[in-house]
C-alpha cells in the first residue's frame, strides 16, 4: 500500500524541510566537531510547534498526527541527527508519556512547557547493569510519607545535561519483578539529582548524553506517574512510540546520505565518464533506493496504525529494526561511492555514517527488536 499524504501533511513536511535545510544544516558539521548543544535550533523548533507535535493544543502541542510527526522528524534528521534525537525523545517518549499517563496537574505543570518547547525533557530507563533488561535495574524509590526517596544511576540519558525535567523508572517493590517498577517526574534542581559526566560519543555529538545520579533524591508522591507498579508498562508504551521515531530518524539520515552519493556520483569522473554511468555504482544506487523506500513504507504503516488507535508494538519494532539496519548499510554504501573522499571529514557522508551507527542500539537493540517481533508473531492467534 502506498500512502498518499494529505495537503496538511505535505504543508508540514515542506515547512520543516525549508527550516531544516536553511537553519539546522547550517551548523550541523561544526556542532559535530565542537559538541555544542543546538539550543537555538530547539528554541525555533518550539516556535514552529515541533517539540510536542502529537500533544493536544490545550497542553501546548499541535494535535498533529503520527504521519506528520515522522515526516517532520525525518526532515530534521536529514540535516542533523543530533538535533533529531532530542526532538524524538521529547515528542515520542517524554511528552507522550505525560499525555497518556499523567494527571491533569502533572500535565499543566510539566507537559505544557515541554510540548510548547519552553523546556526540554529526558527519560531515564537504562542503567549501568540494566540496558536491554530493564527488570534488572537497581534504582529504588522508597515511600516516606508524602514523598519518595530515590537512589540509583541512569546511564546514556539523552539530554541528561540540558533537560529541565526528567522521567525515570525505579523499583518500588523488589519482590514483584516488572510489576514492582514505577515512574517518577524529577525536575532539575531537585536536591540529590546529579548530572554525571558527558559521554564522548562516536556520533550524535551535539546531543548531550550523560549519567543521571540520584542520591537520596526526595520527590513528592504527586510526581509519580500512574500507579505504583505501572512503570514498566509506561516505559514500554513510550518505547513503542519512540521506535517509530528512531525509524524516522534512520530514514532521514539515509536520505541525506543517498542524495549526497547521487550528487557525487554524477560529478565524479573515472575512466572517462561520471561514475554514475558505471553499472557497479548504478546497482548500488538501485539497492539504496529500494531499501530506503521499503523503510519509508514500514514507518508510514506503523504511524498509520498509531493514528488509528490500533496496537502497533510489532509494527514499530519491525520499522525500527529494518530502518536502523538499512541506514547503516546505506551510509556505508554512500562512503563507498565517495571512495577515499568519503573517509574524510570534508564530506558529510562521514558524519552520516557515524551518526547512523547508534540507531541499531538505542531504544532497543536490533536483537531486542527481533525478540519483540517474534513474541508478537508467535502469540498472534489469528490465521494468516
Amino acid at each position: 500500500m502506498l500512502f498518499k499524504l494529505t495537503p496538511e501533511q505535505l504543508m508540514i513536511q515542506n515547512m520543516v524541510r525549508e527550516f531544516s535545510r536553511k537553519v539546522v544544516a547550517a551548523t550541523a558539521s561544526e556542532r559535530d566537531k565542537t559538541k555544542e548543544f543546538p539550543a537555538e535550533n530547539f528554541r525555533q523548533m518550539g516556535e514552529l510547534g515541533l517539540m510536542g507535535m502529537m500533544i493536544p493544543q490545550e497542553y501546548g502541542g499541535e494535535s498533529a498526527d503520527a504521519i506528520s510527526y515522522v515526516l517532520a522528524l525525518s526532515e530534521i534528521a536529514y540535516s542533523c541527527a543530533s538535533t533529531s534525537v532530542v526532538m524524538s525523545v521529547q515528542n515520542s517518549i517524554v511528552c507522550e508519556t505525560l499525555n497518556k499517563f499523567g494527571t491533569e496537574e502533572q500535565k499543566q505543570e510539566f507537559l505544557v512547557p515541554l510540548a510548547s518547547g519552553e523546556i526540554i525533557g529526558a527519560f531515564g530507563l537504562t542503567e549501568p547493569e540494566a540496558g536491554s533488561d530493564p527488570v534488572s535495574q537497581q534504582t529504588t524509590a522508597v515511600r516516606d510519607g508524602d514523598q519518595y526517596i530515590i537512589n540509583g544511576t541512569k546511564r546514556f540519558i539523552t539530554s541528561g545535561e540540558h533537560s529541565k525535567v526528567v522521567l525515570i523508572t525505579a523499583k518500588t517493590d523488589e519482590t514483584k519483578g516488572h510489576k514492582g517498577i514505577s515512574c517518577f517526574i524529577i525536575p532539575k534542581g531537585t536536591s540529590g539529582l546529579i548530572v554525571g559526566r558527558l559521554e564522548d560519543k562516536m556520533g550524535l555529538r551535539a546531543s548531550d548524553t550523560t549519567d543521571l545520579i540520584m542520591e537520596n533524591c526526595a520527590v513528592p508522591a504527586s510526581n509519580r506517574v500512574g500507579k505504583e507498579g505501572d512503570g514498566f508498562k509506561i516505559a514500554m508504551s513510550g518505547l513503542d512510540s519512540g521506535r517509530i521515531g528512531i525509524a524516522a530518524q534512520s530514514y532521514g539520515v539515509a536520505m541525506a546520505a543517498f542524495d549526497a552519493a547521487i550528487k557525487y556520483a554524477k560529478k565524479r569522473k573515472q575512466f572517462g565518464a561520471a561514475v554514475s554511468k558505471h553499472q557497479a555504482i548504478r546497482f548500488q544506487i538501485a539497492d539504496m533506493a529500494t531499501q530506503i523506500e521499503a523503510a519509508k513504507q514500514l514507518i508510514f504503516s506503523a504511524a498509520s496504525m498509531k493514528d488509528r488507535g490500533e496496537t502497533y508494538t510489532k509494527e514499530a519494532s519491525i520499522a525500527k529494526l529494518f530502518a536502523s539496519e538499512m541506514v547503516n548499510e546505506v551510509t556505508a554504501r554512500a562512503i563507498q561511492i565517495h571512495g577515499g573522499y568519503g573517509f574524510t571529514k570534508d564530506y558529510n557522508v562521514e558524519r552520516f555514517y557515524r551518526d547512523a551507527r547508534v540507531f541499531t542500539i538505542y531504544e532497543g537493540t536490533s536483537e531486542i527488536q527481533r525478540i519483540v517481533i517474534s513474541n508478537q508473531v508467535l502469540k498472534d492467534k489469528r490465521k494468516p
